[in-house]
């Protein structure tokens, strides 16, 4: 069994595994092993099982570090037998049985919220299902008013659609309940209100990290904070 965990990155909605890129590249200068499988963005019960698949192939243990939705989402896999820590980035930390609407209702919407553009996707067995995009002229200063004008204009024609259905399942389990946790809040986040990050981070006893003017983007753009987290978690279960 390696000594060192593997750190499995998992992205949310309007990302792909691209939001990782300096942190995969921080990770590697550690020594630490890293996977960044894609997060398919179809629903939490499957999106879980599909990153709880992905934990359960690697030999030893794994840390779990999600980025917003992706944080729902390693709350249900992180229940793997062989998940060690649960790390989540600007991230809806979930209770057993809750949904992300349920959790977002009892704050003030987020910007991102009122900018959401929906499209149809065929769903197997016939008939239609809905996802969701932030609008593309918006997605700059909701989601990544930290990144370069440039590279936010890319990230807003790359986005993965998120399943509405997502939103609305609710969490089969809570993995942070018998397993250590960290989150790092973002600050200036418009996608997640930061005081939802905070909730859910307390709900969870988790080791919180704050990063004033971060937007949603952190991953991208605080690429060291995060890995910092990240490494904290890992030395925490080596």
């Amino acid at each position: 069994m390696p000594a060192t965990p593997t750190v499995v990155l998992v992205h949310g909605g309007f990302a792909d595994t691209a939001i990782w890129f300096g942190v995969v590249a921080e990770l590697h200068r550690h020594g630490i092993p890293v996977v960044a499988p894609p997060n398919p963005l179809r629903g939490l019960a499957a999106d879980a099982a599909h990153i709880a698949s992905v934990a359960a192939q690697i030999d030893g243990p794994v840390v779990l570090a999600g980025h917003s939705y992706g944080g729902a989402v390693i709350t249900v896999a992180g229940t793997a037998d062989n998940v060690a820590a649960l790390v989540y980035i600007a991230a809806h930390v979930l209770e057993e049985g809750e949904s992300l609407g349920e959790l977002q209702a009892g704050f003030p919407a987020a910007e991102a919220a009122v900018d959401l553009q929906r499209w149809s996707y065929p769903v197997p067995g016939g008939g239609e299902g809905t996802e969701v995009t932030l609008d593309v002229e918006a997605f700059p200063t909701v989601f990544a008013a930290d990144v370069s004008a440039p590279v936010a204009r890319v990230l807003a024609s790359c986005q993965r659609p998120l399943a509405l259905a997502a939103l609305e399942e609710k969490a089969t389990a809570a993995a942070w309940r018998t397993r250590p946790s960290w989150a790092l809040v973002a600050g200036a986040d418009r996608v997640i209100a930061p005081e939802v990050e905070r909730f859910g981070a307390a709900r969870a006893g988790a080791g919180v990290v704050e990063i004033e003017g971060a937007s949603h983007a952190v991953p991208l753009s605080q690429p060291t904070a995060v890995t910092r987290l990240i490494r904290d978690a890992v030395h925490a279960v080596s």
